[in-house]
């Protein structure tokens, strides 16, 4: 079966996190709309303080909304909770704020709809448009490429890269284990290797981030902190991938 007629049957949620994008989730929504209309939109608003949730709502987006803020990292769990439990294929993560490109979404999920990964991450440093890193956001994401390297055996061109595809195994093991610290990016390419599953990287192109966190000097002490993370990470155990076993019952 090729990847074409697969994907005709292939249940693709877009899991959008969003906080207070209320000024471009609806050019957002249009444009997945445009590009790839087979495929669901959930919004995860994560305690915006503006309209983002009902922009969303309107513009014909699954929306959840979340009481409070919880970061990148429990907003995107979030939405694989919701991939998992509605026996989705596929989710893409797709940013809010105009930065990742929905003409780009079908090339970036080409390597898990043809069987050869578990998750696929949209690079831009593989020769693919002209996106221009910042000097110190360049400097981080080699120092995190680096540690990933050393950490997992595999070289990752671009590890800050948010847009990403995932298979079934990985919304499975998302939807219970997700970082929820800084650049959970980084961090679920080493879970997702040391997990055994396969990751390949795809070229996209991107529109340039009006904000990055890690384009400064702070954003580089970041990057440190995200190295150190990484290397706790391989000391530690795997995570289970099933449920966790329920205890015997105690009689009496």
């Amino acid at each position: 079966m090729t990847a074409e007629t697969k994907s005709s049957d292939t249940r693709v949620l877009i899991v959008i996190p969003a906080f207070n994008e209320a000024g471009r989730i609806r050019q957002v929504i249009a444009d997945l709309r445009r590009h790839v209309p087979e495929m669901d939109i959930a919004v995860i608003d994560d305690g915006s303080l503006d309209a983002t949730a009902a922009i969303a709502a309107g513009a014909g987006a699954i929306v959840l909304s979340l009481p409070f803020n919880l970061g990148i990292g429990g907003a995107l769990q979030t939405g694989y909770i919701y991939a998992a439990h509605h026996n989705y294929d596929l989710a893409v993560q797709f940013d809010g704020d105009g930065q990742h490109r929905a003409d780009q979404i079908r090339e970036l999920i080409a390597p898990i709809l043809a069987g050869r990964a578990d998750m696929s991450i949209g690079s831009r440093m593989m020769g693919k448009g002209d996106y221009h890193f910042p000097l110190m956001r360049r400097i981080g994401s080699w120092l995190i490429g680096l540690i990933t390297r050393i950490v997992t055996g595999r070289r990752i061109s671009d590890p800050t890269s948010g847009f990403r595809g995932t298979g079934r195994r990985a919304i499975e093991f998302f939807s219970r284990n997700y970082p929820q610290a800084y650049l959970d990016s980084a961090e679920i390419t080493v879970w997702v290797l040391r997990q055994g599953m396969t990751v390949e990287e795809t070229p996209v192109e991107m529109h340039p981030a009006e904000h990055s966190s890690i384009g400064s000097l702070l954003g580089v002490i970041h990057a440190v902190r995200v190295c150190l993370a990484l290397i706790i990470d391989r000391m530690e155990k795997k995570f289970p991938e099933g449920p966790p076993a329920q205890m015997p019952r105690k009689e009496g």
